[in-house]
């Protein structure tokens, strides 16, 4: 592997693995159009394409792509909420663009594409932890088309004989995560709020549960999918902590007041079983988010 794309690279995941990918001395190109990447997150050695893959000419796709050995397609609107709201332009953010990417690295002869998937495609799980091969059955239409993109993964695997392979985050945090607005995560929402002496929201009861995983695991984990050296053939992977906590063990760990807010759809619990990841890619999770926080606290200065 010597030259490689990230598509989202300006964004909070694939900045931080376009610098892994640089610090490991590959070539690495960016396409993201910064919808909500931003430009203080592109490694100034990476070569940048500012680009709509949901509407871009499949030629033009395909000549970016010549003689790129692995594409990694973290390139998304990836939040629930706003999904519901709007579902349209999100369809054409998460799965346009992604049969976009997987038609023209079929073109391109790319040796392999690693896909961003999400845990939300499980929905509210009937069980925990979440396994791959549990009945997915999203609550959104975000949920549904990250699961749309793995299925179309596996089929460009199965018929174009395109090497694929899906990785389901379950929510991550870390550097370069939002502080603000509808792309924010819950860790990102308690920093801006104790940045600015507000309480700690807590939507319905507080006591749904959610496997944060590290942004430097997620990495770790695109790397190993990469480099693995037998064909994964749309094979789907877990990547989760293992470890889950609830909102307002979340809310304690920040140590502000609470309130609550609105009530949402959304799952009570997520999970993950990583077994498969460790086991096959040999991929270990380190994130502490206790830790984490403790960290970022002193940082902001809270």
């Amino acid at each position: 592997m010597r030259k490689v794309v990230v598509t989202g690279g300006a964004g909070f995941i694939g900045s931080n693995l376009v610098d892994e990918l640089i610090d490991n001395g590959l070539e690495v190109i960016v396409i993201d159009n910064l919808s909500t990447g931003k430009k203080e997150n592109l490694n100034t050695g990476a070569t940048f394409f500012q680009h709509d893959l949901s509407c871009i000419n499949i030629d033009d796709l395909v000549d970016i792509f010549e003689s790129v050995d692995v594409v990694f397609h973290l390139a998304a609107l990836a939040r629930v909420q706003p999904s519901i709201e709007d579902p349209l332009p999100y369809h054409d953010a998460n799965v346009t663009a992604t049969l976009n990417i997987l038609y023209a690295s079929t073109k391109a002869n790319v040796k392999r594409v690693v896909y961003s998937a999400s845990s939300s495609c499980y929905g509210n799980a009937t069980k925990v932890p979440q396994n791959e091969k549990d009945e997915t059955n999203p609550l959104s239409p975000y949920g549904l088309q990250k699961y749309i993109g793995e299925q179309y993964c596996r089929m460009f695997s199965e018929v174009y004989k395109l090497d694929t392979v899906s990785l389901r985050y379950f929510n991550v945090y870390g550097e370069r995560m939002s502080l603000s607005g509808a792309y924010c995560l819950v860790t990102g929402i308690f920093a801006r709020q104790m940045q600015n002496n507000q309480s700690l929201t807590i939507t319905n009861d507080g006591n749904q549960r959610r496997d944060f995983t590290y942004v430097g695991d997620v990495v770790s984990a695109n790397m190993l999918a990469s480099r693995y050296e037998k064909k994964l053939n749309g094979e789907v992977f877990n990547i989760g902590n293992g470890k889950n906590f609830s909102i307002h063990e979340v809310a304690d760990m920040f140590g502000g007041k609470k309130m609550y807010g609105e009530k949402r759809l959304e799952p009570f619990e997520t999970l993950a079983d990583n077994r498969k990841a460790k086991n096959i890619l040999k991929w270990s999770p380190k994130g502490n988010l206790r830790a984490w926080i403790k960290k970022y606290k002193i940082e902001l200065g809270i």
